[in-house]
This record gives structure tokens, sequence and C-alpha cells, in this order.
């Protein structure tokens, strides 16, 4: 990723409008990153991670990876915007739901590892934001249209992760000693997965679309709840062995947070 050298500001991301298309994404993105790297804030670990997945969606577009490519940039623009408008409610001091609250808030404390930073990025965006944005895309048609390609989408995210193992280890060579790989590592703070919050947004998604009015607002109210309370786990383990881990692991971890930002884009 070559992210723009010039200064961002937080007034400078609060003038954005949000994007229409992938490549506006992902140029947002990139002023994240560097807004996050010149702040040393940690939310650059998730914006780092998303840009990543946004360009091999790109790609998979481009090489016509995707039923409907036209479709695809659609669902993967609204998506976005989900993440992007949380982000800039936050700096701005504004309320965002409470899946993205428990992840900012993790910031705003920086004693997370960059692990759990991570994860409870994809836990607010996976488990929340893809139903609710595959179910808007899908507005009018049958949801079971789009399946395949959102398997093809989340299996691009699950493929990127041998590449953030390898960030991680860099990060943190005690993980690499330990043997810690990210399955392992993930599984002892939530048991939370890809294939898990896979599965799980989709359910979401098909329950959404079936639902009109107030009952769709009181669908997503409810699941976000319940993805807080997952976010919650993950940001507080419980189990005196696994909170002495994630103690010993985080005396190791770099502590320059621009420098981890750059590690986990290469």
């Amino acid at each position: 990723m070559n992210a723009s050298p010039e200064i961002i500001t937080k007034n400078d991301l609060l003038q954005l409008q949000l994007p229409t298309t992938i490549d506006e994404v992902i140029n947002q993105l990139e002023k994240i990153i560097t807004y996050c790297e010149i702040n040393n804030n940690c939310a650059g670990y998730f914006a780092v991670l998303y840009h990543k997945v946004t360009c091999k969606v790109k790609d998979c577009i481009t090489n016509k990876d995707f039923e409907d490519g036209i479709r695809m940039e659609r669902l993967d623009v609204t998506f976005a915007n989900r993440y992007l408008a949380a982000f800039y409610a936050w700096i701005a001091g504004k309320p965002t739901t409470q899946s993205w609250k428990i992840a900012f808030d993790s910031v705003a404390q920086n004693k997370p590892l960059v692990l759990q930073h991570l994860l409870l990025g994809m836990n607010a965006h996976i488990n929340l934001d893809l139903g609710i944005a595959t179910a808007l895309v899908m507005d009018g048609f049958s949801i079971d249209d789009i399946h395949k390609d959102f398997d093809t989408i989340n299996s691009i995210l699950a493929s990127m992760i041998d590449n953030i193992e390898a960030c991680l280890t860099k990060i943190n060579p005690l993980m690499l000693l330990l043997n810690l790989n990210i399955y392992k590592y993930d599984e002892m703070l939530v048991q939370f997965s890809i294939n898990t919050a896979r599965d799980g947004a989709w359910m979401f998604a098909k329950e959404l679309s079936l639902k009109k009015a107030n009952d769709y607002e009181n669908c997503i109210s409810t699941r976000d709840e319940s993805i807080q309370q997952l976010g919650s786990s993950i940001a507080n383990p419980h189990g005196f062995l696994l909170k002495f881990i994630v103690k010993l692991i985080r005396l190791f971890e770099k502590k320059n947070i621009a420098a981890v930002i750059k590690l986990l884009g290469n």
C-alpha cells in the first residue's frame, strides 16, 4: 500500500463524503491509515487490514471472479460505508453502534493486543455490518442470489489470515516462540473464527431481508447488542490463565503504533 504522504487531519476526514466506488473506498482507507500513523492511533490496525481486503476484492472484480461484479462493487461500497461512517462518527464524538463502540473504546484504552484490535474490528464489521449491507443491496431481490459471491468475499478475508499471522509474529516474537498462531490464539480469546462469523452474518442477512419498518430496526438493535457482548469477551477475556497470557504477550509487543501499522500493511 502506498498511503498518501500528505498530512491528514481529523477535519480533513470529517469533510469527506462517503464513497460511491471501490476506488474511493480505497482512497479513504488510505487517508485513515495515514491519519492513524501520524497520530499513533490503534484504529489504524483494522484500517490497514481492511485496506488489504478491499484491494483484493477490487482485483477479484477486475478478474471477474464474482458472479456479478457490478453488484459486488455495490456491496463492497455499502459494506465499507458502514465502517467509514462509524469511524467518522467516532472521531467526531458522535454515537456509533454498540458493536463499533466497544471496538473504538479499546482504541482509546490502548491496552488490548494488536490481535484483539483486529478481532474487535472484524467482529463489528463482519458480524453486524456485513449482514446489513447485504440485505440493503439485495432489497427487492432474492437474497439467495448473492450467496455464492457472499461466500467468495469471505474466503478472500480468510485467505489473508496467514499474512496477518506472519505480521503478528514480527510485531511480537513471543507468539512465534509459544507457537500461538492466529487460529489457536483467537480461539483462546473467544472462539471467534472467520467461518463462524461468515455463517452468522449470512443468517442475519437472510433474517433482516424479511423484516420491514420497526421490525427491521429492532432486528438490527438485537443483533448489535449480541455482537457487542461478543466484542466484550474479545476485549476482556475471562479466566486467570488467559488473562496472564494476554498480559505476558503484551509485554513483548512493539509499542510504536505507526511502526505496527506499517508492518501490518506489508
